[in-house]
């Protein structure tokens, strides 16, 4: 909760900032990108990132996010002003833009009912905390996927499953698991959960367990289960832990059969982590296709 006011705080800050240069700048409410809007119709504003702020400066429309990404816009019937014009800012992980939404006439025309923000109707902003969008990281998530495994820094067996992990690197302030399992049973194994604990090395009866659960910033699949091959990129914000504890990644399965396999992970696998270089776009067309043919061997 915390977090979240703080989020927002950053950003009225941020929005503050945004509209005393607008005015500065010269930039008015006529100089906007226009949008037309008929009294029972509805448009749809579509992100390229997840959606962190919406304001709507007239009483008159109502908003809503049925989606991470996109911004559902209507009239009020009850409250119509036709003369009254409104101005929808809104506020991605890394920009801000700005629309102002005039009424038409039913009989007004073609409406357009999808509006894509794009990037001329954009301005770039810097939130602190968030240096790469959900699409960034999905894109660098599938780069890391698209390369062939050739070794694994750790494994573990257990029930006739083996983890393996592929590789560690960084980007940034993030950290990318590559991982990977592979079911040498007949038993398919249906995913009941994979967590990721930083835990003590050893644990003796006498001392208190302290266990650290983190949560992946995203996860390139999700998947219910699988039957011989299961392979997956997680992304983490950086995150670093003494040299007496282990990053324990358990993957276990739904009962009735519940077959649990951890993978520990020392610090010294992630302080060794390569760095992940900037792709080019020819370079990243590539791994797409690479990408899209290893999918279906991986997740078999």
């Amino acid at each position: 909760m915390k977090k979240a006011f703080l989020l927002f705080g950053l950003l009225m800050l941020a929005l503050g900032s945004y509209a005393q240069s607008n005015l500065a700048s010269g930039v008015h409410m006529a100089d906007l990108p226009i949008v037309y809007l008929p009294a029972n119709s509805t448009i749809h504003f579509i992100s390229p990132e997840n959606i962190q702020y919406v304001d709507i400066s007239a009483k008159n429309l109502v908003g809503d996010l049925p989606v991470k990404n996109i911004v559902r816009l209507k009239y009020k019937t009850d409250t119509l002003q036709s003369s009254s014009d409104a101005v929808v800012t809104i506020a991605g992980e890394k920009f801000l833009a700005q629309y102002r939404v005039v009424y038409s006439p039913p009989n007004g025309g073609a409406i357009e009912s999808n509006i894509e923000i794009v990037p001329a109707d954009m301005r770039l902003l810097d939130f602190p905390g968030i240096s790469l969008s959900q699409k960034e990281l999905r894109g660098y998530a599938v780069d890391v996927f698209a390369q062939k495994p050739e070794r694994h820094l750790e494994q573990s067996k257990a029930y006739g499953i083996k983890a393996q992990l592929y590789h560690i690197y960084t980007l940034g302030d993030y950290v990318f698991l590559d991982l990977g399992y592979e079911n040498g049973s007949k038993l398919a194994y249906d995913i009941d959960e994979l967590r990721f604990k930083v835990d003590d090395k050893k644990i003796t009866k006498a001392s208190t367990v302290q266990s650290l659960e983190i949560k992946p910033e995203l996860a390139l699949f999700d998947v219910a289960g699988f039957k011989k091959r299961y392979r997956n990129v997680f992304v983490f914000k950086k995150f670093t832990f003494p040299g007496n504890k282990l990053l324990h990644i358990e993957l276990s399965e739904k009962q009735l059969s519940g077959r649990i396999i951890t993978l520990s992970i020392p610090y010294k696998d992630v302080l060794d982590a390569d760095v992940i270089e900037p792709t080019s776009t020819i370079n990243r067309l590539c791994h797409w296709r690479r990408f899209m043919g290893m999918v279906l061997l991986v997740l078999a």
